[in-house]
């Protein structure tokens, strides 16, 4: 057994290197090519310190951010040739609902929509790169959540149906996909569970969406029934894509939240253990064991919620098993019974861990909890893993020469790199890497554009201006060379 410490352990045969976007980040073309709106795009800019609203209506004077984002729906070429110097084996991106059925429950999908998308499978095939697609990644119709997004048990069919579409049209070109971005951000309270992980709208127009904060509109009992309602759409998909193509391999997507106890003290230690059974387990309990964990209810008292699961959801959600857990990784919290400094940059709370470092967004920085996150959840699970979202968002300096030396990103990613080797050497599978944002695009947190994730640089600025032109930064010539030499080279 080769030694976790040992720098020479290698990373398996066929790793599925590449990176990672979302539509409603990357795309643009909101309204063209018969696209209908989507939730995000009447979501607006901010900052750190102005959060993002929400607007019933598009008005000429505010900035969207998904409007145009970098305008991936007219560099699709230019991005996927980049990719491939890079040597990108896997290309993990979304299709947005609202391309294929602009209103989400039209008679039938748009063309042109589907067209785009192919254009974009067969050429990330042509020059070596596998397509994993994520099929609802926070850009629910507008329409359908104008009807009151997933709190309407009327979307599990119109999803399936969706989804059916998508297996039917791109069979052959398409292997992997993801049924939900983050599903277990619907249980973070507020307005981002609500909005943007289950198209549950506000009453009223230009509503801020600061994210942590609770908000009156959150009703408990709502959001986990419109979860369940993902939870069986996102079962019968996965039942649906192996009868369609056995080929297919259908994942979840989580976002990992490691979650250390402060102290020794057991309550701090309790404490933990019911934080990461919230933001880690739960959501994956139902997905790949396929039903609720013995402690849900007890954990629906606490919430002050029941759900009263039927026979036939019980029965779908136990066909509809997930193939591989998928999820993002970007930070780690600690967990205590006292009340202590509150951890930043982190959707499920926790307190500031002294231990560590943070980014400039205030996200602590922490290699080592992708290590633990992946040791638990494959002694949990048993099945492979991939890490589809990790990154470091930074405000990246232009020189006078054009160049971009982003030293602290290779660090940032090296670091990563060098515990997700180890825990490959601890026994885990994986089956690849995508970094987060591997071109520039507009942060989903905040709307800002500064906040740069890429190995490419876009020019575009917060409020929307900008040529669009890309160009390399240091760290895009050193993730080619990691890919080349399969991650011995780090």
């Amino acid at each position: 057994m080769q030694n976790a410490n040992d720098a020479t352990t290698t990373f398996p045969e066929g790793f599925l290197w590449g990176g990672a976007t979302a539509a409603n980040q990357y795309e643009g073309g909101w309204d063209e090519g018969g696209k209908g709106p989507s939730v995000t795009d009447m979501i607006t800019g901010g900052s750190v310190s102005e959060p993002r609203r929400i607007t019933s209506t598009v008005r000429d004077d505010i900035w969207y951010p998904s409007h145009e984002a970098v305008d991936f729906y007219h560099h699709w070429r230019e991005d996927i040739e980049l990719f491939a110097e890079m040597g990108f084996k896997c290309y993990r991106m979304s299709v947005q609902w609202a391309r294929i059925f602009p209103h989400g429950d039209d008679a039938a999908p748009s063309r042109e929509g589907l067209d785009f998308y192919r254009g974009v499978f067969e050429l990330c095939r042509e020059r070596g790169i596998e397509p994993m697609v994520t099929i609802s990644h926070y850009e629910l119709p507008y329409a359908l959540a104008r009807r009151g997004g997933w709190a309407n048990r009327d979307l599990v069919d119109l999803f399936v149906r969706y989804c059916k579409t998508l297996f039917t049209e791109y069979r052959g070109l398409v292997r992997y996909w993801l049924t939900f971005n983050e599903i277990n951000c619907a249980l973070v309270e507020g307005a981002f569970g609500n909005v943007m992980s289950l198209g549950i709208l506000p009453d009223g127009d230009d509503v801020p969406l600061a994210v942590g904060e609770p908000v009156a509109w959150d009703v408990p009992q709502r959001r986990y029934e419109a979860l369940h309602n993902q939870f069986v759409a996102s079962a019968k998909a996965v039942t649906l894509a192996h009868e369609i193509d056995p080929a297919n391999k259908v994942g979840c997507m989580v976002a990992s939240a490691a979650t250390y106890p402060y102290s020794c003290d057991p309550d701090d230690v309790l404490e933990a253990q019911a934080a990461n059974r919230r933001a880690n387990w739960y959501c994956c309990d139902v997905q790949v064991r396929g039903s609720y964990p013995a402690w849900a209810p007890a954990f629906w008292r606490g919430e002050g919620v029941w759900l009263d699961v039927s026979d036939e959801d019980a029965a779908t959600l136990a066909a509809g098993k997930v193939d591989f857990i998928s999820f993002s990784y970007y930070s780690s919290a600690a967990a205590s019974a006292r009340d202590l400094e509150p951890a930043t940059g982190n959707l499920f709370g926790g307190v500031n861990n002294p231990h560590l470092q943070k980014s400039a967004w205030g996200w602590a920085v922490d290699p080592k909890g992708l290590r633990w996150f992946l040791n638990e959840a494959y002694d949990r699970y048993q099945v492979p893993l991939m890490i589809v979202e990790n990154g470091l968002g930074a405000a990246d300096v232009v020189e006078d020469d054009g160049s971009i030396h982003d030293d602290y990103r290779i660090d940032y990613l090296r670091s990563h790199l060098e515990q997700l080797r180890m825990a490959i050497a601890d026994g885990v599978d994986v089956m690849g890497y995508t970094w987060w944002g591997c071109v520039d695009i507009v942060s989903n947190s905040s709307g800002e554009m500064r906040k740069r994730y890429g190995f490419v640089y876009v020019d575009k600025q917060d409020g929307g201006a900008g040529t669009l032109e890309r160009s390399r930064k240091d760290s895009f010539a050193y993730y080619a060379k990691v890919i080349a030499s399969n991650g011995a080279v780090l």
